[in-house]
């Protein structure tokens, strides 16, 4: 299929290549994999139309600025990033368009740069890469947390989406992977990290003051597809603290969109396309973790969903999602 949108696809700046090493694959691999993480012209628009994919949205490499601990750096990283994009996005309007970057230890200077790139250099949204560490290595915060009340608010103003992307659980929080640390990353932490932030998101009332907040996750739905009915029928014996006016499974199917990104597999495909209205799930690659051309070999082929659907997942959605203006 020509004409695809995709909206997780990293790239870096040299600030925060090396946090990319230990997901790059086979150490042989490093030169290769940096060169396409850097790469925000001819090489990676050649994947681009290789695959059919006409537009992507940028956002920098995770854990970004969320492992920097000191606020001000991390802002200065941010800006660096969303420079960055902006750049490439003037010289390729066609084919790039940006998430931003947030440093999010002070909500009241995230929500203002989340303002600046939208308003100012068009941005899309942003993407956030997990829990924010802020002091020190250990401390972490989520943003189910009062303190984010005006920054949600910002976003639903803004009326952008939200990318809450992965990052690995800090070692001081990880004794349970303890002699395993295959288990921390992508093959199975990535989705726990990350559907246990979106539960406690849909658990906070924040969708309850702000309805139009639209929070995006990959991965066909961080394994939350499949154990939603579970979910909601075991809350009715444990809702202690949980603070939704409306069933947990009530938020995730209003206020959450789901994308393809490095799950190309008919059966969790189903799964998603079962408990999510179309309309919220998204054809992405997750390049240069995965490859363009993987992803959409998996989707211009599957026989899960129709030709029509086909189109209304991997480009139709993400125009009205990102308001686009496409030819």
């Amino acid at each position: 299929m020509k004409g695809k949108i995709a909206f997780e696809e990293h790239f870096a700046i040299e600030e925060t290549l090396g946090e990319t090493r230990n997901f790059a694959g086979d150490s042989g691999m490093w030169d290769e994999f940096t060169e396409q993480i850097l790469d925000l012209d001819d090489r990676r628009l050649a994947h681009m139309d290789e695959s059919g994919i006409e537009l992507a949205v940028l956002s920098l490499n995770a854990p970004g600025v969320q492992c920097i601990t000191d606020a001000d750096q991390a802002m200065d990283v941010a800006r660096k990033g969303n420079e960055r994009m902006a750049e490439a996005v003037a010289r390729h309007p066609d084919r790039y368009a940006a998430f931003a970057a947030l440093p999010m230890h002070d909500p009241v200077a995230a929500a203002g740069e989340l303002t600046r790139c939208v308003r100012e250099l068009g941005f899309k949204g942003c993407m956030v890469n997990g829990f924010q560490q802020v002091g020190n290595p250990d401390n972490v915060k989520y943003y189910d947390l009062p303190e984010y009340r005006d920054f949600w608010a910002t976003v639903s103003e803004l009326d952008v989406p939200f990318y809450l992307h992965p990052r690995m659980q800090i070692p001081s929080r990880a004794e349970n992977y303890e002699g395993h640390p295959w288990l921390m990353s992508a093959p199975w932490g990535f989705a726990v990290e990350t559907s246990i932030h979106a539960l406690r998101l849909c658990g906070s009332g924040v969708f309850d003051d702000h309805p139009n907040l639209k929070i995006c996750i990959g991965h066909l739905g961080e394994n939350i597809p499949f154990g939603l009915w579970r979910i909601d029928a075991r809350m009715r014996f444990s809702r202690r603290n949980y603070r939704g006016k409306r069933p947990l499974g009530d938020y995730f199917r209003e206020n959450f969109h789901v994308t393809t990104s490095g799950n190309f597999n008919d059966a969790a495909f189903r799964c998603t396309l079962d408990v999510l209205d179309h309309d919220k799930i998204y054809f992405c690659a997750d390049y240069p973790f995965e490859k363009m051309e993987d992803a959409a070999g998996w989707y211009d082929n599957t026989d899960v969903i129709s030709n029509e659907d086909r189109l209304r997942i991997g480009r139709i959605n993400a125009l009205n999602l990102l308001n686009l203006d496409l030819d």
